[in-house]
């Protein structure tokens, strides 16, 4: 069986193909999965790259798709020749959020998914949407599940609602697709012009580029008619919350998801309790919340946004692209 390793020190010059022992037959709960495909995350760069360090000859990638081979003793909600895709905290069923780490987390605390074949237990599993390829399967597990959680199961979103997106990554375009289609009127910003447009074509309602207008926040109040919007899926962090909080209307929702403009800061309190606003941290989604998505995309018809699709053998170079930020929506993995 092949897979992909990352030795240590992580670098992405550390990752390697190599032949890997075959997981063998299920046991009992478990699946076997012959994977297809995964989609890139900014968690899978920061293993990749070493700013979360994990064990020596791990193999990475968080999300993965592919087609049962066979089941296990007492398997009932899975047969041979299902298509399924990965959950990202496999030990999160169901309920309010009880991990607060990433050790059961495949590719940073487990080894993941760039390997041809795994045995994981059944409940670490969902059925894909109907129509879906396994890099379309891929991209629900951390980005999409992601946005879904912060709109729909945190945020209550609705129809009429306004929506701020923060660039044009896996997540906010996933959530661009989510608020659109569920009613909602969307703001993002983006430092390219063409990435834009492109937003624009998925139905954004208005855009703006951050190094033209660095008082973005002030510009999306001002959109609103002064009111702010309902939700803000903040991926930026200490370096663009303080815009957020202006956006953001009086009772509004921020979902604080991703730390790209640095791991700590200043946040203006004052701001922060005169729009009496909810800023909320969240990490992707239970199991049953995934379920949820899933049915969500089958209803509507949503399909992912995949910018580019490398084989498992130019994993280094995907996560190039990656850290570039060239992309639009996901990157995906394909073999």
């Amino acid at each position: 069986m092949k897979a992909v390793t990352l030795r240590a020190p992580a670098g992405l010059d550390q990752l390697s193909m190599q032949d890997m022992a075959d997981p063998g037959a299920p046991g009992a709960g478990e699946i076997r999965v012959v994977l297809h495909g995964s989609s890139l995350n900014y968690h899978d760069l920061g293993v990749a790259l070493g700013g979360m360090p994990t064990a020596d000859g791990r193999i990475p990638l968080s999300d993965g798709a592919g087609v049962v081979e066979a089941v296990g003793a007492g398997v009932t909600e899975f047969a041979p020749g299902d298509m399924v895709v990965s959950c990202f905290f496999p030990d999160w069923q169901d309920g309010t959020p009880t991990i607060g780490d990433f050790s059961r987390t495949p590719g940073d605390g487990i080894d993941g998914f760039a390997q041809e074949v795994v045995v994981r237990p059944a409940t670490a599993f969902t059925h894909v949407p109907k129509g879906y390829d396994a890099v379309e399967a891929a991209t629900i597990t951390t980005a999409g599940l992601t946005a879904w959680r912060a709109l729909v199961t945190d945020g209550k979103l609705k129809a009429g609602d306004t929506v701020l997106l923060l660039g044009t990554g896996g997540v906010s375009i996933w959530a661009l697709q989510i608020a659109k289609a569920m009613g909602a009127t969307v703001a993002i910003t983006s430092s390219s012009d063409e990435k834009l447009a492109r937003a624009t074509a998925l139905g954004a309602d208005f855009t703006l580029n951050y190094r033209d207008q660095p008082q973005w926040g002030r510009a999306v109040l001002e959109w609103t008619g002064g009111r702010g919007v309902d939700h803000v899926v903040e991926v930026g962090g200490p370096g663009t919350l303080a815009q957020s909080i202006e956006a953001v209307r009086v009772g509004g929702h921020i979902s604080l998801i991703g730390v790209l403009t640095g791991v700590s800061g200043d946040v203006p309190t004052a701001a922060m309790m005169s729009k009496q606003a909810r800023l909320q941290g969240l990490i992707v989604g239970s199991r049953r919340e995934q379920q949820d998505f899933v049915r969500a995309l089958e209803a509507n018809g949503i399909k992912p946004v995949v910018d580019r699709r490398f084989p498992l053998e130019q994993l280094a170079e995907a996560f190039h692209l990656q850290a570039s930020g060239g992309h639009f929506g996901k990157i995906g993995i394909e073999w």
